[in-house]
């Protein structure tokens, strides 16, 4: 059953050839063996999930039921869940129960999803490695001593392993597209504001964006229609029409413009990574693509520019956690100075502490201009680099990731190794653009992602494309194996 897709999965329950409970029991099954060797998991909601999957059944018995009725999903652990703890994988927030849904939560509800429970995530977002988090480090299904990914790599490693068959995650600078590339599976970051932010944690606002993973563009076409809409409650929510995503995902690619920017493929770019993104592009030409080359010359300046805006908005996020409203707070303080440096100090990790204090500097007097104001107008030269090119192609392709999923603890201690990971992915959340990732082969048996990169709004094209391109190859059917999964748990 968990290999099959969510349509299939769909199919199959609207039949009443299984039950919503049989499906959501299965995936369930998998969680408590496979999970404890993957740690993809924070929280798992085992009697609310087996109730919400009993009215799926009802509604489905009684002729009811919107697209995805009786599908089990993970959220994030960045989307508030009424009800449920929600932790950015922070002990500042381990014992946090929101009293309210995140609009992207409450959607996928009414849509009649069924959330198994939480997953792991680098703490607050801030992490490329998932190795980051209060509750451990997530490992990779397809070599248990590598990483996954993050920020979202709980999300992507679930998907992975088949746990379950969808996931929301979130991208701030590569979030979802990083860890889908690293784990095998399809990963959908849409435009800024296409997806509401009320009730997802905020780690840096103007970058933020929620999206999902699935096995195939398929399965994420359903989902994220069903996330993707205008928000009176987010202010950076944009009211503008959802197209049917699914409805475009057959149209045909010949004439369509794919631009291939040279600083993608220049140096640092491992040779078996470059050669699998190569492939993936001639199958596309195959399909009729016109590939272009083309510049994005201030490539070199997203990641630099990036580690000044995001630090700067997390320091201002992360300041109402001061251990008097609600989150962490420590035993005994002496005064209410001590309340504050304690309950941030025991709270908070390594890499966040490091990025608040990164965010403190460059918003401090003297060092506005310097920093914060300079990488501003960075973060404009790289959006009109893409306007620009935009101009010319429909589409832009290249690589995820520099290389494949690297060995757990390799860059913890070098935070601008670490960093570096971002490198291809970053531009496109400096400029607000929908981007995806899309498993386009191996490496020495790790998964490689392909990067498909849209204009505003043009979350349908990628699909498309997407689509396309899995009709032609079997990539994103490719199953981690799960013997030295279940021999770790048990």
């Amino acid at each position: 059953m968990h290999t099959k897709s969510l349509k299939e999965l769909s199919a199959l329950i609207r039949r009443r050839e299984v039950s919503s409970r049989e499906v959501v029991e299965h995936f369930l099954d998998r969680v408590r063996s496979l999970d404890p060797s993957l740690n993809g998991f924070v929280t798992v909601a085992e009697e609310r999930a087996l109730a919400r999957a009993q009215q799926a059944d009802e509604r489905l018995g009684a002729g009811q039921g919107p697209a995805l009725t009786g599908m089990p999903i993970a959220h994030k652990d960045i989307f508030c869940t009424r009800g449920l703890r929600t932790t950015c994988g922070s002990r500042m927030l381990a014992d946090f129960t929101p009293p309210f849904d995140a609009t992207a939560v409450q959607k996928l509800d009414t849509a009649g999803a069924v959330a198994l429970g939480k997953t792991n995530m680098d703490e607050f977002a801030m992490g490329s490695s998932n190795e980051t988090s209060y509750f451990g480090a997530v490992r990779n299904p397809w070599d248990l001593e590598r990483v996954p990914g993050g920020s979202s790599g709980g999300s992507a490693a679930a998907v992975a392993a088949g746990l379950v068959p969808a996931a929301t995650g979130t991208d701030t600078g590569g979030s979802i597209r990083q860890p889908a590339a690293l784990t095998g599976v399809t990963g959908i970051k849409p435009t800024y504001g296409r997806v509401s932010r009320y009730g997802m944690i905020a780690f840096a606002s103007s970058l933020d964006q929620g999206g999902c993973f699935a096995r195939s563009a398929e399965d994420a076409a359903v989902v994220l229609q069903a996330m993707a809409g205008f928000d009176p409650k987010d202010s950076t929510s944009v009211d503008q029409a959802v197209p049917d995503y699914a409805a475009g995902l057959e149209r045909e690619l010949k004439g369509l413009r794919m631009g291939l920017p040279r600083e993608y493929f220049a140096e640092g770019l491992e040779p078996g990574v470059k050669a699998v993104v190569q492939q993936a592009i001639e199958v596309l030409g195959e399909q009729g693509v016109e590939v272009v080359e083309v510049s994005l010359p201030h490539t070199e300046l997203a990641v630099p520019a990036y580690y000044v805006v995001a630090p700067a908005e997390a320091s201002s996020n992360l300041a109402r956690y001061d251990g008097v409203r609600y989150g962490y707070r420590c035993a005994d303080p002496l005064d209410l100075e001590d309340l504050y440096k304690r309950s941030r100090g025991e709270g908070f990790g390594r890499e966040v502490k490091r990025r608040i204090m990164v965010g403190t500097y460059v918003l401090s007097h003297g060092y506005y201009d310097a920093y914060y104001l300079q990488a501003q107008k960075v973060r404009r030269l790289i959006s009109d680099d893409f306007r620009r090119v935009f101009e010319q192609v429909d589409v832009i392709a290249g690589p995820v990731t520099q290389a494949p999923a690297f060995r757990l603890g390799e860059k913890i201690d070098d935070p601008v190794a670490m960093y570096l990971n971002d490198i291809y992915t970053i531009p496109a959340n400096l400029a607000g653009l929908p981007g995806m990732s899309v498993p386009a082969g191996f490496v020495d048996g790790l998964p490689v992602g392909l990067q498909l990169i849209g204009n505003y709004f043009g979350e349908g094209r990628l699909l498309n494309v997407a689509h396309r391109f899995q009709q032609a190859t079997d990539w994103h059917r490719r199953r981690p194996a799960e013997d030295a999964m279940r021999a770790e748990a048990s």
